[in-house]
């Protein structure tokens, strides 16, 4: 049963959304997924400033960053990257400021959003590739807003998740340390979703099967997907930093969450699970209405948190 206030979240967003969707250009879906998210975001919280830059990579690729921070002066726990969320088709530093803007004022963690690029015209694994790259500059300080606090912090939502997980073991494949703690906020971590909520929430409210197919043609196409793009597929789980893992209720991808984590502890790793009741994939914009997401959101700084004050392995 959906949370009352995630019922109302649900049909304010179906009143954004045209019913064929689905059908337009990829360019038109983009405006409306940015309309949807500015109908959703409040403003910046007070003493949160930000700083817009583009690092350019090895492989010449221009990425925009957003750095989220408070005020001079406030000493800052450590930073933040973040993904986010759009099925590796939609998203933006704007779409997602409702989350990045309160993780710093509700941490006082330096968050970095980081735009990497999208399909279907960059496809696998430039996202997982952008990544990577913006990861490895973080650690070697090579960020383009002067010197950031450690510890580093890996977060993503939906294909954001996926994309925090496969940096965070392809970091751990390489033998790079310095990443003390990923979140992972209803996760796609794999081309496929994990039953049985794959089956029993095929049709859920925000994000269907038929959705998540979608965004996995259009990012992975119809070839075997880049083995270290898909971590639920991976060939270990240890050694691993501190993984939060949150999957909701009424979300065909509910499953990744919890079996990513229950593969990590069984490899003797940390891995925290949490699934939120009555909640639906992308629920984190209704955080100024939802008691339900302000408790996810609440356990997502709780755990960055902890993370920043626990040694880095």
């Amino acid at each position: 049963m959906l949370e009352p206030e995630i019922a109302a979240f649900v049909a304010r967003a179906d009143a954004i959304y045209p019913d064929n969707t689905a059908s337009l250009p990829t360019v038109e879906q983009r405006a409306i997924y940015e309309r949807f998210a500015a109908a959703f975001t409040p403003a910046r919280p007070a003493g949160v400033g930000v700083q817009n830059a583009t690092l350019v990579t090895a492989a010449g690729h221009s990425i925009r960053l957003r750095l989220y921070a408070k005020d001079e002066g406030a000493q800052s726990p450590g930073t933040l990257l973040y993904f986010h969320g759009g099925g590796f088709v939609f998203g933006s530093l704007d779409s997602h400021e409702i989350v990045t803007a309160r993780l710093a004022a509700d941490t006082g963690l330096c968050v970095v959003a980081v735009d990497y690029r999208l399909a279907p015209e960059h496809p696998a694994p430039a996202a997982h590739e952008d990544c990577l790259d913006i990861t490895l500059a973080a650690l070697d300080g090579r960020l383009p807003f002067g010197s950031l606090p450690a510890p580093l912090l890996l977060a993503g939502d939906s294909a954001g998740a996926n994309l925090a997980a496969s940096v965070a073991m392809r970091l751990r494949d390489s033998g790079i340390e310095g990443v003390a703690g990923v979140a992972l906020i209803y996760p796609m971590l794999g081309a496929e979703p994990q039953s049985p909520a794959r089956e029993t929430e095929a049709n859920a409210p925000m994000l269907t099967l038929a959705g998540v197919r979608m965004y996995s043609r259009l990012y992975w196409g119809d070839a075997a997907p880049p083995v270290w793009t898909v971590p639920i597929e991976a060939s270990r789980f240890d050694g691993l930093p501190p993984v939060l893992s949150i999957g909701v209720e009424h979300d065909p991808l509910r499953d990744d969450a919890r079996v990513f984590a229950e593969r990590i502890q069984a490899a003797g790793g940390e891995a925290q699970l949490w699934i939120a009741p009555g909640l639906v994939h992308g629920c984190w914009r209704a955080l100024e209405t939802s008691p339900g997401v302000q408790r996810m959101h609440d356990k997502v700084c709780r755990f960055l948190l902890d993370s920043a004050g626990r040694r880095v392995r």
